[in-house]
């Protein structure tokens, strides 16, 4: 009996620890889709629609015109995107400035037309609809 216990507890482990790093995947992944879906509103110019699809928090940090005002002249002083790709992602529930919750910080390795190493860090958080959304955005 006691044989049967600590085999069923066993695999009880398992099984939580498989569903903990699933979950741990998923998050990551849709917080990643988040964050290239709205870069991809940044690198087509679409300003207004990027500051849409924020996070509330953002939103209420924020105007969108003074969003479209502060990134326009960022980004086109870049120039075009020639390349992007992720150089890590970090799950973070505390981050200095904002509230604590849940929050990725991606980091992108970049290469535009007016400059040739950038990196950017785009910042999804969950929303409370449970959907992640970009939260900061930070080129350098």
């Amino acid at each position: 009996m006691k044989k049967t216990y600590y085999l069923g507890l066993f695999f009880f482990v398992i099984f939580c620890l498989i569903s903990a790093h699933s979950f741990a995947e998923d998050a990551e992944r849709d917080a990643l889709n988040a964050a290239v879906e709205w870069l991809a509103l940044i690198d087509a110019s679409d300003y207004g629609s990027s500051w849409d699809e924020a996070s509330q928090l953002s939103k209420k940090s924020v105007t969108k015109e003074m969003w479209g005002q502060s990134i326009r002249t960022v980004r086109s002083a870049m120039g075009d995107l020639i390349s992007r790709s992720v150089q890590s992602a970090q799950y973070a529930t505390s981050l200095p400035g904002a509230p604590d919750g849940q929050y990725f910080v991606i980091q992108f390795l970049a290469r535009f037309a007016n400059k040739k190493l950038a990196i950017e860090t785009v910042t999804p958080m969950k929303d409370p609809d449970g959907r992640w959304r970009v939260s900061g955005y930070y080129i350098e």
